[in-house]
């Protein structure tokens, strides 16, 4: 596998509020060399949507060397604030790519989902519940699909005027996107219990197309019977209605930190097995999920985490003592991996 990959979150923006409070800029470097340095990572996707932060960390991570997929993730937007916000992003990693670093430029994810105008829903979670009906959800993805590819057209010619380097988007399969204007194939892909069988057929696919084909997002939580659900490991969590911010997990929940570390083991070998270019573990660390140990089991919200680290409230960590994070068992399986 040519790029070996994690993504590193500098704050999904909802309504105006920043899931990572607050940013500093010599964490995210001091994090983004332990990436390359004991993840053994060579490439890294940087996302969020605060276009200041998503450029301040890309250039940390490419005056570190590392190969940066610049990626705004635009969230609840009309397809017109998305487009804005491409064209800024844009112009941005195209000044960093002039500095000689290697950049990608990644149009959004999983638009369908995320933003408003593509599905029925007026609200991300109202979109997801289409997920639980199968039958209307197929009388809706067509045209759904249409929808995004007439807006991904728009995207990439706005970009390209902007940026000279390689263009993708990750996309949800419910996309149906027409690769020809881009020049990587990339899916956010988590395999779950229900497509267990045929998850290894699903990526050889990918490959057979011919295009170099990135996974941008591949991971489980951490509670037990996570990697059952994939992608839906944040469903656990109760979120405030106003905000968006979350409070609470619905119920108990059992860690598992070995099960979230096998799930991600099982899928680089696949990966790897059937020629993927460039693979991204989802995430790094969620500083808006931490862990509390020692409360109520329902108030330990990296239960839900995708992190491979786990984010502490107060303090700091052994393994890394100038860190506000614990590695789990994930960070091992995929330094063993990369290395």
């Amino acid at each position: 596998m040519r790029a070996k990959g994690i993504t590193y979150d500098t704050g999904f923006v909802r309504d105006g509020r920043n899931s990572r409070e607050r940013f500093d800029p010599a964490l995210a470097g001091r994090e983004l060399r332990i990436i390359r340095d004991d993840l053994h990572c060579n490439a890294v996707r940087v996302t969020g949507g605060d276009p200041d932060r998503l450029e301040t960390a890309a250039t940390l991570a490419a005056d570190l060397g590392l190969e940066v997929w610049f990626s705004p993730y635009p969230l609840e937007l009309t397809t017109e604030e998305m487009l804005s916000l491409f064209a800024d992003c844009a112009e941005r990693a195209e000044r960093l790519r002039r500095t000689g670093a290697e950049v990608v430029f990644v149009t959004g994810a999983e638009l369908s989902l995320m933003n408003k105008g593509f599905l029925p829903g007026d609200s991300l979670a109202e979109r997801v519940e289409l997920l639980n009906r199968p039958e209307r959800l197929r009388e809706l993805v067509g045209e759904a699909g249409g929808r995004v590819n007439a807006f991904l057209g728009d995207a990439v010619k706005l970009v390209r005027e902007r940026f000279g380097g390689r263009v993708t988007y990750a996309a949800v399969q419910l996309d149906f996107v027409d690769w020809t204007p881009f020049d990587i194939v990339s899916m956010d892909l988590y395999r779950s219990a229900d497509i267990a069988d045929r998850f290894t057929e699903g990526v050889r696919a990918l490959v057979a197309q011919g295009r170099p084909v990135a996974i941008t997002e591949f991971g489980s939580s951490c509670f037990r019977g996570a990697g059952d659900v994939g992608a839906r490991g944040l469903e656990i969590v109760e979120y405030d209605e106003d905000s968006g911010a979350p409070v609470r997990l619905d119920g108990e929940y059992a860690r598992d930190e070995p099960g979230q570390a096998a799930y991600l083991g099982e899928l680089l070998d696949v990966f790897v097995a059937e020629g993927v270019d460039s693979a991204f573990v989802f995430i790094f660390a969620l500083y808006d999920h931490p862990h509390r140990p020692g409360g109520d089991p329902r108030d330990d919200l990296d239960l839900a985490s995708y992190g491979i680290v786990k984010v502490l409230e107060d303090g700091h960590g052994t393994t890394y003592p100038d860190m506000p994070w614990e590695p789990k068992a994930a960070f091992t399986t995929v330094a063993d991996h990369y290395r």
